[in-house]
């Protein structure tokens, strides 16, 4: 029972923590339309890339991607899209010059035809 408990309490902990961050945060997204020529291998290359910033920047409370799913077909011809969240703008700032960051823009420029990125403080 004192483990169940313990375990209730630390879910309750982390959905708080959760809520907490999501609100009032700043979101960082992040959309790709990739050259007709770039191979499945460099798309990827650029997939592994991004999710990877994650671990190399503590600025970046989270990241989560995805490829485009939607049947409306309103894309554009964007397909992946990546969204960063970041406790501030300051931490936005931060990511934004950070070295790993800058390496990734040389990384993704050949593959990439197409960026669009807005950002927003996120609200209930």
């Amino acid at each position: 029972m004192k483990r169940l408990i313990s375990f209730l309490s630390l879910v309750l902990a982390i959905g708080l923590t959760q809520a907490a961050l999501a609100a009032g945060s700043l979101q960082h997204v992040v959309c790709f339309k990739f050259k007709a020529t770039a191979s499945p291998a460099e798309i990827g290359k650029v997939e592994m890339a991004f999710a990877a910033l994650k671990a190399k920047i503590p600025e970046i409370a989270s990241l989560a991607w995805g490829t485009n799913v939607s049947p409306e077909q309103l894309n554009k011809g964007f397909t992946h899209c990546f969204i960063l969240t970041f406790k501030t703008e300051k931490d936005r700032d931060a990511y934004l010059v950070h070295p790993d960051h800058k390496a990734f823009g040389k990384l993704v420029g050949p593959a990439v035809d197409d960026v669009f990125v807005i950002d927003f403080q996120a609200k209930e």
